[in-house]
């Protein structure tokens, strides 16, 4: 039997904090920042802690149990 890989897109996207919770980062702050306001974009360089409705899938693409 192979080994389960771990999705790549997710390990770039997502990082375990020390208590075990998935860190992501906001979306809508990569590119067409002009039209965007300075509040909105400094709103946005934070990271979040992924929800718990969707920490089942983003956990699974990890692979971590």
């Amino acid at each position: 039997m192979p080994k389960v890989k771990t999705n790549s897109g997710a390990k770039k996207r997502f990082a375990l904090t020390g208590t075990g919770k998935v860190k992501r980062r906001h979306a809508y702050h990569s590119h067409i920042l002009t039209k965007k306001t300075k509040k909105q974009k400094r709103n946005l360089v934070h990271t979040g802690i992924v929800v718990t409705d969707n920490m089942k899938q983003v956990r699974d693409l990890l692979r971590l149990r």
